[in-house]
């Protein structure tokens, strides 16, 4: 790797997803400074020491402001993006945030005029793009081997033990549709230039509003696309605690004209059973005696080194900030498209009606 421009990069946020982003940062080799930062100064200083930061704070923007970083890693809770995300912008500093980009299309409009005002950039780490069997699928309708993309489909499981993590912390969350939407990112991607016009979606409750959340066990969602091309979506963070995915248990479908393209990304192929157990990629103390190998969201351990889609869409990010490398991750402009399919979503599980896209506004359809 021909390195142009060293980097200095700050990681805000030193939870699961920042301590991974700084250790795969810290590897690479055109970073030469690292500073972390978190709400809670002990945690910052505890992952400093791990991957070998030269600075550490419990201000996101003491660190961000240090005159060694010129890039920036948000990787706070969803809620939190927003300020830390502005305040790197507003010093001309080019950005990674974890998805979403913002909870609602208002501060996702507000996020995107600062990167016109700034010298930065803005990508967010919809990792789906980054799974090698859907690079090679991206490649597939590049090439026009499937001719005109007609219709898709994509399905994702998960357990119900995920869910719950994810709502101990964010009680209001709409999980699974926040799940769903690293697939909705993909489909638009995959039909890049194809915008979404309508949105159907329907639900159905169960086992977790049982345990005391507002979240929906089952969500199907019909998308239009401008050309008349759809997508069929279906979502369900309701399986047993035990079920032997660590992550995403999914399957995409892309229909062409002239190919079809079948992704199984389930990982039934990659069975381990052990009466040690195995830890969950995502949750502290969850172990489980039988699991799908490789089904980890984010990717996986293998001889001290980190696989899968986050470590490669790390190191694209990187890459190109020090090299010009293409850079294939989301853009602000794709997560706000994002947000604004999630909304609608939300409004046609509450209306039980079609909802046409760009979204209008709750007042016009009251």
């Amino acid at each position: 790797m021909q390195i142009r421009k060293e980097l200095g990069i700050a990681v805000i946020g030193a939870g699961r997803i920042g301590t991974l982003r700084a250790t795969l940062a810290a590897a690479h080799p055109g970073v030469r400074y690292l500073a972390v930062s978190d709400r809670d100064p002990a945690r910052a200083k505890a992952l400093a020491e791990r991957v070998g930061a030269q600075f550490h704070s419990g201000s996101n923007y003491e660190a961000m402001a240090r005159p060694e970083v010129n890039a920036v890693i948000v990787s706070t809770l969803e809620v939190e993006h927003s300020e830390p995300v502005m305040q790197a912008l507003e010093l001309g500093k080019p950005v990674l945030v974890e998805k979403p980009l913002a909870i609602n299309l208002e501060e996702a409009d507000r996020l995107i005029a600062a990167v016109a005002r700034s010298r930065g950039s803005l990508h967010v780490g919809y990792s789906r793009r980054f799974k090698k069997r859907y690079l090679l699928a991206k490649e597939q309708i590049v090439q026009g081997r499937l001719g005109r993309i007609t219709g898709t489909a994509a399905r994702v499981y998960n357990s119900r033990s995920q869910a719950m993590q994810t709502l101990r912390r964010m009680p209001a969350d709409s999980n699974p549709v926040s799940g769903l939407t690293y697939y909705i990112d993909l489909l638009n991607w995959l039909l890049a230039g194809n915008g979404v016009v309508e949105v159907v979606a329907r639900g159905q409750k169960g086992v977790i509003q049982e345990s005391g959340y507002g979240a929906l066990d089952v969500v199907g969602v019909l998308l239009t696309y401008a050309d008349g091309a759809i997508a069929n979506l279906g979502v369900s963070y309701a399986l047993p605690p035990k079920y032997p995915a660590l992550g995403h248990a999914a399957r995409v479908e892309i229909l062409g004209t002239d190919g079809v393209l079948l992704l199984d990304d389930d990982h039934t192929d990659q069975l381990l059973y052990s009466e040690q157990g195995a830890d969950h990629v995502y949750i502290p103390g969850h172990r489980a005696n039988m699991v799908f190998l490789g089904s980890g969201t984010p990717g996986d351990w293998a001889l001290g080194e980190f696989y899968g889609p986050v470590a490669t869409e790390s190191r694209n990010w990187l890459d190109h900030l020090c090299t010009g490398r293409s850079c294939f991750l989301a853009t602000a402009d794709d997560a706000r498209r994002v947000i604004e399919i999630t909304l609608a979503i939300e409004r046609s599980l509450r209306t039980r009606r079609a909802v046409d896209l760009p979204l209008a506004s709750e007042a016009k359809t009251a």
